[in-house]
């Protein structure tokens, strides 16, 4: 069962997926995917290139911005935040934990601190460390 966070009405994530998950989502409504996984990151992961050919097949948007964890760039929040306007929604973000997702999200939203920080919260995830970049890139 995949373990869904949704953090608004356009964005949910999720832990890694699988090739048998893309029917799943589809009849949850999912409409795109945003893999924000590396290739082999860990044994046996699925690739990217299979879950994108699933996600095709399924009639599903699909974009790869991979991070490492931790390690996020301003390109990969602009992608980031060009993906979540360019794909159809709803949009499943998905990583090994769902974190980096969040993280993405979080760096490019326009709430204010405590608000995004709240919204993380209640999907499960503490991005209170990010709090000093999240302050340098909006008013709180």
């Amino acid at each position: 069962m995949i373990e869904i966070h949704p953090l608004n009405e356009r964005l949910s994530v999720a832990p890694q997926i699988e090739v048998a998950d893309i029917a799943i989502l589809v009849a949850q409504g999912f409409r795109s995917i945003i893999n924000n996984r590396p290739d082999d990151e860990d044994p046996g992961q699925p690739g990217n290139a299979e879950l994108e050919a699933a996600a095709a097949q399924a009639g599903l948007g699909w974009r790869h911005i991979p991070v490492l964890s931790g390690q996020f760039t301003e390109a990969q929040v602009c992608s980031f935040a060009g993906a979540l306007d360019e794909l159809p929604g709803p949009v499943l973000a998905y990583c090994r934990s769902g974190t980096r997702c969040c993280a993405l999200w979080a760096l490019q939203a326009e709430d204010s601190v405590e608000a995004v920080l709240a919204t993380t919260r209640a999907a499960g995830y503490d991005l209170s460390m990010l709090r000093p970049w999240l302050q340098r890139n909006r008013s709180t």
